[in-house]
């Protein structure tokens, strides 16, 4: 066997090896989404009545679908936010062998990071979804109509509101992540300010009623989280500059 059939041979075998260890590491994640879908289930009309016991109003169902709908998407809920943080961890596992040792410790601490700020985003859109964004709407109504909210319309108007803010919460961690990769600089962020800016903008006015006072209300904590990523990749860059010029010093002797 020549040299190059045998490097081949090689990185065939080592495509594999990943592509096994891959197939893995979704399993075990799909296994404990499973399991926390679970639980969701067999807990779904205590996470329900957390929902719904402060409202002013009774929801009411028109089929028997909206029931099986809304135990799927409550243990569907539960199960993304209780699988994030394993399946981070299985990225960060995968990629943990082409990383050196002081990398892995750093990015590590991403993964608790990203948790708590897809919950924070859960919370923070909930709080505008309850404390704004639903009395203004009823206001409209001002007796005009009789109000029957259903089940099904009801969550998936909430979700709408809620999801985006979860995931845009992960501003700050992509852009660390991404600098620390080197795709990213902050310098990059600070001139594209203006576009990310717009692109917010966007996003709070599809999540939040026709009301321009509430629109700046969700768009201005997104504005301040995009700030406080370009502060974090700066740190992020700065780190990765000190240890570049230390590798060149080293190499220098």
């Amino acid at each position: 066997m020549s040299e190059e059939e045998q490097f081949d041979n090689e990185k065939e075998m080592n495509l594999v090896g990943h592509l096994s260890e891959m197939r893995n590491r979704l399993i075990v994640t799909a296994v404990f989404f499973i399991l926390f879908f679970i639980v969701g289930f067999i807990y779904v009309k205590d996470i329900y009545w957390f929902f719904v016991n402060d409202l002013d109003f009774k929801l009411t169902v028109i089929s028997p679908g909206e029931i099986i709908w809304i135990h799927f998407t409550m243990a569907g809920l539960v199960a993304i936010t209780g699988t994030l943080p394993l399946l981070a961890y299985q990225i960060w596992a995968f990629i943990k062998p082409g990383l050196k040792p002081n990398e892995r410790k750093a990015s590590l601490a991403y993964i608790p990071a990203i948790f708590l700020l897809f919950i924070g985003g859960l919370v923070f859109g909930y709080i505008m979804f309850i404390k704004l964004i639903m009395p203004f709407l009823l206001s409209l109504n001002d007796g005009m109509f009789n109000e029957m909210f259903t089940v099904d319309k009801y969550f998936k108007f909430l979700l709408r509101i809620t999801l985006p803010f979860a995931v845009l919460f992960e501003i700050p961690m992509f852009a660390m992540f991404l600098t620390s990769l080197g795709i990213l600089t902050p310098d990059f962020m600070r001139k594209t300010r203006k576009y990310a800016y717009l692109i917010l903008i966007i996003i709070g006015t599809i999540v939040t009623p026709p009301d321009f006072i509430l629109q700046i209300v969700v768009a201005v904590p997104l504005i301040i989280l995009y700030e406080i990523s370009i502060y974090l990749a700066a740190i992020v860059y700065r780190k990765k500059l000190r240890k570049h010029q230390k590798i060149m010093e080293e190499d220098s002797f």
